[in-house]
């Protein structure tokens, strides 16, 4: 028997049990899980799924060889399919490549304890010639300082710009990886238009986006439970060792730039984490203090809490000034709906004409409401 869904109660307990058998965790990021009974209803085989990740894959040893990891793989292919993504990861143990090598899936990066696989075959490549055709030719030099920072930028915000104006000061030139993960308040297109516009005037910053090799649901998973407080451990160690080993050197990056963190435990973890570990690569872990704004340390999360309040003055304070169109217009889905006429209009003053008069009726002002909207669009389309 078979079965594919989020599980709870005494499933999710059966589900737990098995996985803990096979020596596996059952991951809380986890959104669909599929099984496969025996007779009595015991579990035999197992696989989910989380964003565009399958993990969790085990098959009961009783009943290995019998062609069950295909019919899994099957199964979270197709809710992967069904739900539009196309580009599949997959994290294992080093014992099933062979298995899953025949099964479509190519080998990224393999350590003692984690085999890491999608399914294209020249993903990670393509992914990384795009890191050096963004990158200008003087800037691909071994004897050149190559530093780099990795941030999700959500928003984009004076602190951000602090951390790379100091780590510009201690390299010739600067990497910024801008997390392509959609698990943020902003989507994450905007969040890269966002620091595109907020690093304009600085000409030895080189902008990328990470795609799903760093800081993803498939290299460090609990990175983007922190907010929701499920994060028992940073399982970071994935995203350090392939950075570490195959991204850096592609671009001679030697220096990674991190601002200091005394409130977030799993970023703080990370940090420790890096410290311990790029260094066996050949990259010096350096730490900035963070930037302040009335004694408290400028951080993403207050500017959202203050887009969400609708206290727009202080945004105004912690935004840099030609990146705040981004940040008030675009947000996480209904911020968008819920901003005023008047608002815009206070906003994007230099901007927009709008013609709103308390005469109109309730369509006319609909009607010119949802064309200021749609100004203010293309105005930051063309920004």
């Amino acid at each position: 028997m078979q079965e594919g869904k989020l599980f709870n109660g005494k499933e999710l307990v059966q589900l737990k049990n098995f996985l803990e058998f096979m020596g596996l965790n059952y991951d809380e990021g986890i959104e669909h899980s599929v099984c496969l009974f025996n007779d009595d209803s015991e579990i035999i085989a197992t696989g989910s799924v989380d964003q565009n990740v399958l993990k969790c894959i085990a098959i009961h040893p009783d009943y290995q060889g019998q062609g069950l990891a295909g019919t899994l793989v099957s199964e979270l292919i197709q809710y992967q399919y069904e739900h539009g993504r196309t580009h599949i990861l997959l994290y294992t143990k080093p014992i099933n490549e062979v298995m899953f090598s025949d099964l479509g899936f190519y080998t990224i990066i393999k350590t003692s304890t984690v085999l890491f696989m999608e399914n294209k075959v020249r993903g990670f490549t393509s992914w990384q010639k795009s890191l050096t055709e963004e990158t200008p030719v003087y800037a691909l030099n071994s004897k050149a300082d190559i530093g780099c920072i990795v941030a999700n930028c959500n928003p984009f915000t004076l602190g951000h710009r602090y951390l790379i104006e100091e780590s510009l000061k201690q390299c010739d030139y600067l990497h910024l990886f801008v997390l392509s993960d959609k698990r943020s308040f902003y989507p994450p297109d905007l969040r890269y238009q966002m620091v595109k516009a907020g690093v304009l005037d600085l000409p030895r910053v080189i902008l990328h986006k990470t795609s799903d090799y760093i800081v993803s649901a498939a290299t460090f998973p609990t990175y983007f439970m922190k907010e929701k407080s499920v994060a028992r451990k940073a399982n970071c160690e994935l995203d350090l060792e392939l950075f570490g080993r195959l991204i850096a050197p592609r671009l001679f990056i030697r220096k990674r730039f991190v601002g200091t963190e005394p409130t977030c435990k799993v970023t703080a973890f990370y940090n420790q984490s890096m410290k311990t570990l790029l260094p066996d690569f050949g990259i010096d872990v350096i730490e900035i203090e963070r930037k302040q704004a009335a004694g408290t340390v400028i951080s993403a999360s207050i500017v959202r809490d203050c887009i969400k309040a609708g206290n727009y003055e202080a945004v105004r304070s912690l935004i840099p000034e030609n990146v705040l169109n981004y940040v008030l217009m675009k947000g996480g889905g209904s911020m968008y709906e819920s901003q005023k006429t008047g608002s815009l209009k206070k906003i994007f003053g230099p901007y927009i004409n709008s013609s709103i008069s308390s005469e109109d009726s309730s369509k006319e002002k609909s009607e010119k409401e949802q064309a200021l909207f749609e100004m203010v669009d293309d105005y930051i389309e063309q920004a």
